[in-house]
């Protein structure tokens, strides 16, 4: 009788373990239940959906359910929520429509990603008020945009969901006010690059409203005003986008145990406190490679290596999953926005660092050569002993730069070491001292 893998989840993590580990071991049996009908889509491309910039939702479907089961040999089974996991009889209950059933396993993945927060906000059961984590909740943007013709969109978040769906309701005509009940949008990203890009959605129309607690949505069955401080403001669409939490109480209810972030705890390999069950994902801890500490940042690429990672193990070639370093970029209008690593000074000093960090504006091409623009960088290291802790960058160009920085994190590189990489240099591309060796040469001054 074969071994049988189960996966819990048709996403990033589910479907890329499951491909990986049908692929090295043939003979494996490989069950995929995912609850709803999508799997293997592109999420980060919703915003862009919603925009018109991708046509169709299917355009955001990497591989079809028919292909995995064609080509891949995969036993994908959409619609099926598994909905108990019994760890001492190694099994899980699922449910379909026609009822439920068990389903016996040797290796298993908690692959079930997580949910977009909704916030008890009164009235948010109001047409056209949406979250946007799902296939079907941009669908229905889409559909309430284009049907109701709305004039006034309210966004409630600052975060990536924030500013990509301001640019993408502000192509349609619609006047965007954007709620955030702290000091700054992207607050993450650092203060730097968070004031630059909301000068520069303001620059594009976007009314700013921050440190501004919304308490709720106002109509009679949509839509027509947000509560925001004991005032409303019209709005005849509105999107919350507060961030996720992750589906956890699957696991949690079997006796998997969560870490200090509230996600599933997981080793190097992606096993938790049961020897065959793993967890992979937006529902997954994984390893900060500057602090060392157990971090939630649910991010695409993390959930791919992973997955894979986990698919190798199960067929007897361990495979650690990776550290992760926070690294993350988002689009808003003209401008691209990323970080990496500890950007803020406060956060490095609670990790045991004594941190200093310079910011630089340096042009992206040599300056001859037409086309360049500014990038803003800010680079934090360690005083004590110069290793670089992480960075941020903004700029209407050159943000996939914050890759040379995530590398020198994973690394652990000093800025010393930074600074003298070889990076590449042609008049189109860079001046001779790209913007991150400039600023590391910078800081590398301040560390003397």
């Amino acid at each position: 009788m074969n071994d049988t893998f189960v996966v819990i989840g048709g996403d990033a993590a589910g479907m890329s373990a499951a491909s990986k580990a049908k692929r090295e071991r043939p003979d494996l049996d490989v069950v995929v239940f995912e609850r709803g009908s999508w799997v293997s889509y592109a999420a980060c491309g919703m915003p862009y959906y919603v925009k018109g910039d991708v046509t169709s939702l299917d355009e955001l479907v990497t591989i079809t359910p028919e292909r995995f089961r064609e080509e891949r040999d995969i036993d994908l089974r959409t619609s099926h929520e598994v909905v108990d996991i019994d760890p001492e009889d190694e099994t899980v209950t699922v449910a379909n429509e026609e009822g439920t059933f068990e389903q016996s396993y040797d290796y298993l993945l908690v692959g079930t990603g997580a949910s977009a927060i909704e916030p008890p906000f009164e009235g948010i059961e109001l047409d056209g008020v949406f979250t946007i984590h799902q296939m079907d909740e941009a669908d229905a943007i889409e559909a309430y945009v284009s049907e109701q013709s709305p004039e006034t969109a309210a966004i409630v978040g600052g975060g990536y969901v924030g500013v990509e769906m301001a640019e993408a309701l502000s192509a349609h005509g619609i006047t965007v006010h954007l709620f955030e009940m702290l000091e700054h949008v992207l607050q993450p990203f650092g203060e730097t690059v968070a004031t630059t890009v909301e000068d520069h959605l303001r620059e594009r129309g976007v009314v700013l409203h921050l440190e501004t607690s919304v308490s709720g949505f106002t109509g009679e069955n949509a839509i027509e005003s947000v509560e925001v401080d004991g005032e409303t403001h019209p709005a005849d669409i509105a999107v919350v986008g507060v961030g996720v939490t992750p589906n956890v109480d699957l696991a949690a209810k079997a006796g998997v145990e969560l870490g200090p972030t509230g996600a599933i705890a997981t080793d190097e390999y992606g096993r938790t406190n049961f020897e065959n069950i793993y967890a992979a994902g937006d529902c997954a801890e994984a390893r900060h490679v500057v602090t060392g500490e157990p971090d939630h940042v649910p991010l695409a690429l993390t959930a791919n290596r992973a997955g894979r990672a986990i698919g190798q193990t199960v067929t007897d070639s361990p495979t650690p999953v990776g550290d992760i370093a926070g690294t993350a970029i988002v689009k808003a209008f003209d401008l691209g926005a990323a970080r990496t690593g500890l950007v803020d000074e406060k956060r490095a000093q609670e990790a045991g660092f004594d941190p200093v960090s310079v910011t630089i504006s340096a042009p992206t091409r040599a300056h001859y050569y037409p086309g360049g623009a500014e990038l803003t960088i800010t680079l934090l290291a360690d005083r004590n002993t110069g290793r670089l802790l992480g960075g941020s960058l903004v700029g209407q160009e050159g943000a996939k730069r914050i890759d040379s920085i995530a590398m020198a994190l994973h690394a652990e590189m000093t800025v010393t070491e930074l600074q003298n990489a070889d990076l590449a240099y042609a008049p189109p591309f860079s001046p001779v001292w790209d913007p991150v060796l400039t600023a590391a040469k910078v800081l590398d001054g301040k560390l003397d």
